[in-house]
């Protein structure tokens, strides 16, 4: 019996359905209320520009916080994980143009060694910013 076979009905079933990315660990959602603090969810955006100063923050395997100054921080909720990035892996992306947009492609990678340690895309952008007084 050929071994494809036997595989291809699980092959098929690990592909169905929907993906539910990993919970945060308290600490992570410390992190995260302690990063958004004070500030209001705007309406989410698939591209933001990538302006010099901007840092990209990753708080777990599945969100990244993209800080473009003191009042407006993005939220992103990747698809898929990049499981290094909780080990302090670096985060690399491959965008197009002058944006990061839905969908570019990441992989989180441990330099010393060269080997890659997950791959997945930026989701959409949630905006965060400091109400006006």
């Amino acid at each position: 019996m050929r071994p494809w076979i036997v595989l291809a009905p699980l092959l098929i079933a690990g592909c169905s359905g929907s993906y539910e990315p990993p919970r945060l660990t308290e600490k992570q959602t410390g992190e995260l209320e302690r990063a958004l603090a004070g500030k209001v969810a705007g309406e989410k955006t698939s591209c933001v520009s990538r302006p010099s100063q901007a840092t990209l923050t990753a708080i777990s395997g599945s969100v990244l916080l993209y800080r473009v100054n003191g009042r407006l921080v993005y939220r992103n909720d990747l698809i898929g994980s990049c499981p290094g990035l909780t080990r302090g892996d670096t985060l690399i992306i491959k965008s197009w143009g002058s944006q990061y947009c839905r969908g570019d492609i990441a992989t989180s990678a441990d330099l010393p060694s060269g080997m890659v340690t997950g791959s997945c895309a930026l989701g959409d952008f949630t905006p965060y910013r400091t109400p006006g007084k």
